[in-house]
């Protein structure tokens, strides 16, 4: 019984110790990390786990429910469609043809209003509502300096970004995209219970604005600005903006970094479904009109969907880029595979969700299941 009570003493001492450190180094972020992430099996942010955080709450108006196709679900899905989406783990695939439902399925336990998260496909909504705010005179243009926003970037090269680079991903920052490595700063970001700390913390390196380099920093950055522009919440500015306007049928959540700080995390975690997620897509595909309405001014749309930079034509403002065969596409991705994929010559939008994107860790460049998600689906469509 002593030599017991002797090492219970020795680990409650040693875990105090580590505790200490943790918070002397500055990584007592990681006390969450472990928490929310490791301790569960994952050594990454899995589609769960808003579940986990603290989270600020999107809500609805008049929903405006997509019509299903006169031939919705008439066409199988291929047999290569059903293998990429059992060894994927994907949890919803969507194919919608001249705005109507063509083909739907779900796995894995969820359904059509299942939530999950976002990841990066959120960056998307930052940039749109970056268009917005310059459509309503809050931000002079894509050219406006940072600075006039944000005192931390006011000094060197940092005086010369501007908000267009922030949203392009050619800020210059000595950010780290890395999201396995438990101190990175993205890692740090995630579990950070103050994300303007970390934000503030960067330093800009190397010229703004004159080469696509992928940092979700860049985008966490970019909220920062428009919430001090508009002077409202991001959250708040989304659902005023496209939630509500887009006739959104779910309510949905962002992740905060706390509730004491109240800083969603723009770079990612909204979490809702495939169908609410596709209809920012849709807007950009009709021009930003819906019913009608001009929702987001459609030269900030074209401007968005064209690469910024000659040398990186996989990226615009906030959306992907990617030509399969002679088609155009552009999207939203996500980590792990999440996407809204929009083709507007023909019409065609389709959205992937799941738990894996399978082989590759790519960036800056496509990992090979979307363009099988994209190929198949045109089988599909051209069975019809």
């Amino acid at each position: 019984m002593r030599i017991l009570k002797k090492t219970l003493k020795v680990i409650i001492k040693l875990f105090a110790l580590i505790i200490a450190t943790l918070y002397i180094t500055d990584t007592d972020y990681l006390i969450k990390a472990v928490r929310t992430i490791y301790l569960r099996g994952y050594t990454t942010a899995f589609l769960d786990d808003y579940k986990r955080f603290d989270n600020a709450t999107i809500d609805i108006s008049q929903p405006q429910p997509w019509t299903n196709h006169k031939d919705y679900n008439t066409v199988k899905p291929t047999k290569k469609l059903e293998e990429i989406n059992k060894q994927n783990k994907t949890i919803a695939y969507v194919i919608i043809k001249n705005d109507s439902i063509w083909f739907e399925k779900y796995y894995d336990g969820y359904d059509e209003n299942s939530k999950s998260n976002s990841f990066s496909m959120a960056k998307s909504y930052v940039s749109a509502m970056l268009g917005k705010a310059i459509m309503e005179g809050h931000i002079k243009s894509l050219d406006q300096p940072v600075c006039d926003f944000l005192p931390a970037f006011c000094d060197g090269k940092a005086a010369q970004m501007t908000v267009g680079d922030l949203s392009s991903m050619s800020s210059g920052t000595n950010w780290d995209e890395a999201y396995y490595s438990p101190l990175s700063i993205t890692t740090r970001a995630y579990f950070d219970d103050d994300l303007a700390k970390v934000i503030n913390g960067l330093k800009v390196v190397n010229q703004p604005g004159q080469a696509f380099k992928y940092a979700s920093g860049d985008t966490q950055m970019l909220a920062m600005v428009i919430e001090k522009a508009t002077g409202k919440k991001l959250y708040d500015y989304l659902e005023e903006s496209f939630w509500k306007p887009l006739g959104s049928e779910n309510q949905t959540l962002w992740q905060l970094d706390s509730e004491a700080h109240d800083l969603v995390k723009a770079y990612c975690c909204i979490a809702s479904n495939a169908k609410d997620f596709a209809r920012l897509g849709k807007l950009y595909k009709d021009h930003g009109k819906w019913n009608g309405q001009q929702v987001l001014d459609s030269a900030f749309i074209a401007k968005s969907v064209t690469p910024r930079f000659k040398e990186s034509p996989e990226y615009g403002y906030g959306w992907w880029l990617k030509k399969v065969g002679d088609k155009s596409f552009f999207m939203m991705r996500g980590h792990l595979g999440q996407y809204v994929i929009v083709e507007p010559e023909d019409n065609v939008i389709i959205v992937r969700l799941g738990h894996s994107k399978g082989p590759g860790d790519a960036l800056a460049t496509f990992t090979p299941d979307i363009s099988t998600y994209i190929e198949e689906a045109y089988k599909m469509l051209d069975e019809n």
